[in-house]
């Protein structure tokens, strides 16, 4: 659900809009799912090479479940952000995509599988299903130089970001 730093009246205002109970349940149980492939790889490795193979899986694979749970736990103190003008887009501390409003070209009601899969779509739903979708006025550049034209996020409450983005529309007056 979003919720203000200040007063609704405020425009100087933080809005936040949560996304660990829509994401992180899934995320949960890969990381679950990690532990126990974990186990039996290392007590196939131990058997079959013997043990100094074994050490060098487990620092590999216990690296991974850190990161894993990193990114976890990092998806409760990162939430999506509108401050001011500028909407701010984020997957924990993994990823951060800042948009002006203005270059918001409009969200979309449907899409399927071919548009989320496609290159010109961040999707930070990661293995969820996208419930926000919208289409930048511009490509913008993202990290190793993936130009991007649509974002797809798994909010907790997208009617609430909506509501919030539709009340920025309509106090801007012009679009």
């Amino acid at each position: 659900m979003g919720t203000a730093a200040a007063s609704e009246d405020d425009p100087a205002a933080v809005l936040s809009f949560s996304y660990h109970r829509s994401i992180g349940p899934m995320l949960g149980v890969l990381l679950g799912i990690a532990l126990v492939e974990t186990v039996v790889v290392h007590i196939v490795a131990m058997a079959l090479w013997g043990w100094k193979v074994a050490v060098a899986l487990a620092v590999v694979d216990l690296s991974a479940v850190a990161m894993l749970v990193r990114l976890l736990r990092s998806f409760r103190t990162r939430p999506v952000t509108i401050e001011g003008r500028r909407l701010v887009m984020r997957l924990g501390h993994r990823t951060v995509v800042p948009v002006d409003i203005d270059d918001i070209a409009g969200f979309r009601t449907d899409w399927d599988a071919a548009a989320i899969k496609s290159k010109s779509v961040l999707n930070l739903a990661l293995i969820a299903w996208p419930n926000v979708v919208f289409d930048l006025a511009r490509p913008i550049e993202v990290r190793r130089r993936r130009i991007i034209s649509t974002i797809a996020h798994r909010l907790d409450d997208p009617v609430a970001f909506h509501a919030a983005m539709a009340r920025l529309e309509g106090a801007h007056g012009d679009r």
